[in-house]
């Protein structure tokens, strides 16, 4: 039978030297099976040199394989495109970036048969930040110490342990400076919302409430169009004039600016933190988020200072105030982007996908945040993921379940 590795990190590059040699069979320390096999790397980096190749070089290595643009299949799609690719190339070996991430139960499911199947001829070296994702083949683990990989541990040793976060404190959320107690206790209503492109049909008659304080959960298979559903609410999509969507008591497209929406919204994206190139620190990135702008550029009252504070105080990084945003961990930036979300107490929070990257001890620390914001707030949360997190307490799911005629929604209360 063959070992089976995996390799528990949030920031191994899998660009970086190690990686690279190991791909060319260079790298006997931890693995000597290994040595001069050939490797190969499935991976959205990969994915992207080979489109690049297309698109540069005319090199339809993808395309040809699909019988069609590679960039007219959706994300998931280009995945499954890509492994089959890899699989067709006889490798000794393939490293798996992370190959769960933002995939939904059924392709996960899919993907991990797949992977099984192939388990007795090729060796794993799987790149993971959850448990929940690590094959069934797996035989070790390994952690990483200074940049270093080390600590070789059987599967069974690593599964034992267990997450901590019994010691974790978050203050009480502080009020806010700013309430606007104007709006209606229902702040989104749909009425059998339904959309197509063309001729593919994506929402039909999706009736959905959303009320003041409530806390949301919205799940759906990959393509099931959960992101239509949120730019209707968020973004600027002309598919929601003419339909029965009113938004915090106005009917949308009666008017209003999509500036007006948005400033009752906080949003959240991991994505964000791709428009903060400046340095600024993290009082900096919180206060900006009174602004709605990317970074500080105003001067700030005395009570916005002591806002930024308290909330820098409820996720714990007050005394790195002033440390640049770019310089702390990727859960401590989500903690700031989320704080800077909430810093004026927005009638709604959206928080797309926002523990992807994380491993299980960020995204339960996460959760407890955002459960700490629906107890304490009257923020309604619409929280959207592929994944359920284990400390997560939503109280509603709008479950959007795919057809031919297009998604319907299915309502459901959760007990916790």
């Amino acid at each position: 039978m063959n070992k089976h590795y995996a390799i528990e990190s949030t920031d191994i590059s899998m660009k970086g030297t190690y990686i690279q040699s190991l791909l060319k069979g260079s790298s006997a320390d931890i693995f000597p099976e290994l040595k001069d096999k050939k490797g190969m790397l499935f991976s959205n980096i990969t994915l992207s040199e080979l489109v690049k190749e297309e698109y540069e070089h005319e090199k339809m290595t993808l395309s040809t394989l699909a019988g069609r643009n590679v960039l007219t299949l959706s994300s998931g799609e280009q995945m499954k495109l890509l492994f089959n690719y890899i699989v067709s190339l006889n490798p000794d070996f393939i490293i798996l970036d992370n190959p769960f991430d933002c995939l939904d139960i059924a392709s996960v499911k899919e993907l991990n048969e797949k992977l099984l199947s192939l388990s007795d001829m090729v060796c794993f070296i799987q790149i993971f930040k959850r448990k929940a994702d690590l094959l069934s083949c797996i035989t070790h683990v390994i952690e990483i110490a200074d940049n270093s990989l080390s600590a070789v541990q059987t599967i069974s040793d690593y599964l034992s342990k267990k997450i901590d976060t019994e010691n974790t404190t978050i203050n009480k959320i502080p009020l806010g400076i700013f309430s606007d107690y104007t709006l209606p206790e229902v702040l989104i209503e749909m009425k059998s919302v339904s959309v197509s492109f063309n001729e593919k049909k994506v929402l039909r008659d999706v009736c959905w409430t959303v009320k003041r304080g409530e806390f949301w959960q919205l799940v759906g298979p990959n393509g099931s169009g959960k992101t239509t559903l949120l730019s209707m609410i968020y973004g600027n999509n002309s598919k929601a004039y003419g339909q029965d969507i009113f938004l915090f008591g106005r009917k949308k497209g009666t008017g209003e600016s999509v500036w007006e929406i948005k400033d009752k919204i906080g949003y959240f994206t991991p994505s964000l933190t791709d428009l903060f190139s400046r340095n600024n620190t993290l009082w900096q990135m919180v206060v900006s988020g009174l602004y709605d702008s990317v970074g500080l550029y105003k001067k700030t009252t005395y009570l916005e200072k002591k806002m930024a504070d308290e909330w820098l105080k409820v996720i714990g990084l007050f005394a790195e105030k002033d440390v640049s945003f770019h310089d702390i961990t990727q859960v401590k930036q989500r903690m700031v982007l989320l704080a800077r979300a909430m810093i004026k107490h927005p009638p709604l929070l959206i928080l797309d996908e926002p523990s992807t990257g994380l491993n299980d001890k960020n995204a339960a620390l996460l959760s407890l945040l955002i459960n700490k914001i629906a107890d304490q707030t009257e923020t309604a949360i619409i929280y959207v993921s592929h994944r359920k997190e284990p400390e997560l307490q939503p109280k509603h799911i709008l479950e959007l379940q795919i057809s031919v005629e297009g998604s319907t929604g299915c309502t459901l209360n959760v007990e916790n």
